[in-house]
C-alpha cells in the first residue's frame, strides 16, 4: 500500500517501451466503484474473488508491465501463475509508509490502529512476496526513477 506500484510500473514501461497495467485499476473499472468501497459492501472474500480473475486475466492479456494489488499474492493459484513472470515485489517500512499515505487514507484492511495492521500485513505477506519475487526492491528514502532504475538492475535489464 502506498509503495509506489502504478508510479513505477508506469516509468518501467516507459523506459521498456511496453504497456502499463493495473489490476486494480482493471477492477474498479469493472466494478464502477473504488476497492475500498467493494470491501465495505461486499467484503474482503469477494474483493480477493475478484482480483484473482483479474490478476489471471491480465496475465493472459497483458505483456507489458503489470502492477498488482498488494494483497493478490494472498491467493495460490495466482502465485503460481506468477512463477511464470518476472516478479520484482517492492518494499517499505512502516515510518515511509506513514509519510507517503498517512495511513489515513481509504484502505479497509487498515481500519483500527493503522500501523500495527499493517505491520502485520506485512510479516504474514512477507514470505509470500518471497515466494513469487525474482527480487526485492526497497522504496525507501528514492525517488520513482531511482525505485525504476534499481527494478531495471535487479532483472538485468536496458531500456528500450
Amino acid at each position: 500500500m502506498g509503495v509506489g506500484k502504478t508510479t513505477v510500473g508506469e516509468l518501467l514501461a516507459g523506459r521498456l517501451d511496453v504497456s502499463f497495467r493495473d489490476t486494480d485499476a482493471d477492477i474498479v473499472a469493472a466494478q464502477g466503484r473504488e476497492i475500498s468501497d467493494i470491501f465495505v459492501d461486499e467484503g474482503e472474500a469477494y474483493f480477493r474473488a475478484l482480483e484473482k480473475n483479474a490478476v489471471a486475466t491480465a496475465l493472459v492479456e497483458h505483456d507489458g508491465i503489470l502492477a498488482l494489488g498488494g494483497g493478490a499474492i494472498l491467493d495460490e493459484t495466482t502465485r503460481t501463475l506468477l512463477a511464470e513472470h518476472p516478479v520484482v515485489c517492492l518494499s517499505m517500512d512502516v515510518e515511509e509508509a506513514v509519510q507517503r499515505t498517512g495511513l489515513n487514507q481509504a484502505r479497509p484492511l487498515l481500519a483500527v490502529n493503522p500501523r500495527k495492521q499493517w505491520r502485520e500485513l506485512m510479516e504474514s505477506r512477507r514470505p509470500l512476496y518471497a515466494e513469487v519475487a525474482r527480487a526485492v526492491v526497497a522504496t525507501d528514502g528514492r525517488t520513482p526513477d531511482e525505485v525504476a532504475q534499481a527494478v531495471l538492475d535487479a532483472l538485468e535489464l536496458k531500456e528500450a
